[in-house]
């Protein structure tokens, strides 16, 4: 995908800021559609098909995190929100009802584009790469030796399943105890790492960067929204969770709950 053939939205209400993001994306050869309140914004998402969405989140009429939502229910576009300094609380929010990345106003240019290229080059890959990565992880890890012979762990070319939940990077399904759970693009491929490397402690660096990519330039607060919204779709208790571990001051190991006797 070159740029000039992306097709960006950018939602904002405040004219300062659309006028300097239209110029500076128009500049680097994207095309731009504008939407000035999160009515105009779903309409213009309906008529134009943007390939990634620039979405502020205090907005008329429709906040941004309605806006995101919404399309999330028909849609896995690329969306980043647009974000002022203090609002920290909406950002997660916004993260968890599926936006992928966040820039905090006021924003530089060059983090802007570095941010929107990496989200569309991750959304690329896994529209027409996924199922061969996670075939490729699979397989090194298990040529690596590392075992997780103290769980039950059954995989195919495309199922893994460990305890009670059970992934399918083919099908992009997922059954936790029996029942289907639908998971947003970043939360599936969060626990397909995860699930891949089952008993093995994944480090916040290296889930971020098979996640987010290596050029991921933000904080770390995007993989622990995604973590504890992943929680709470397969633990029993997302208080206390059995599956997903924390390996303080490390980072994260997905494993087989235990059986109490």
């Amino acid at each position: 995908m070159v740029e000039d053939e992306v097709e960006v939205l950018i939602v904002d209400d405040e004219e300062s800021f659309v006028d300097a993001l239209a110029i500076g994306l128009k500049r680097e050869g994207f095309s731009i559609t504008v939407a000035h309140d999160g009515e105009e914004a779903l309409a213009r998402f309906r008529e134009n098909e943007p390939d990634i969405i620039l979405l502020d989140l205090m907005m008329p009429k429709i906040s941004g995190i309605d806006v995101c939502r919404a399309i999330r229910t028909t849609s896995t576009v690329p969306i980043i929100m647009l974000t002022a300094k203090g609002t920290e609380v909406d950002t997660v929010v916004g993260l968890e009802v599926g936006a992928d990345d966040y820039v905090t106003k006021p924003y530089k240019m060059s983090e802007v584009l570095a941010r929107m290229r990496a989200v569309l080059r991750r959304s690329k890959t896994s529209d027409h790469g996924h199922t061969g990565q996670a075939i490729i992880a699979s397989q090194s890890s298990h040529s690596a030796g590392q075992s997780v012979s103290h769980q039950r762990l059954a995989m195919s070319e495309s199922l893994v399943e460990i305890g009670d939940v059970s992934l399918d990077f083919e099908r992009h399904e997922v059954f936790v105890r029996g029942q289907e759970v639908k998971l947003p693009l970043k939360e599936f491929e969060l626990l397909e790492n995860l699930m891949l490397n089952g008993g093995r402690v994944m480090t916040r660096d290296a889930l971020i960067e098979s996640v987010w990519g290596d050029d991921y330039v933000g904080d770390t607060k995007t993989l622990d929204v995604h973590i504890k919204r992943l929680r709470s779709r397969i633990e029993l208790d997302p208080a206390n969770p059995t599956h997903i571990t924390t390996i303080r001051g490390v980072g994260y190991r997905f494993e087989e709950p235990r059986v109490k006797t």
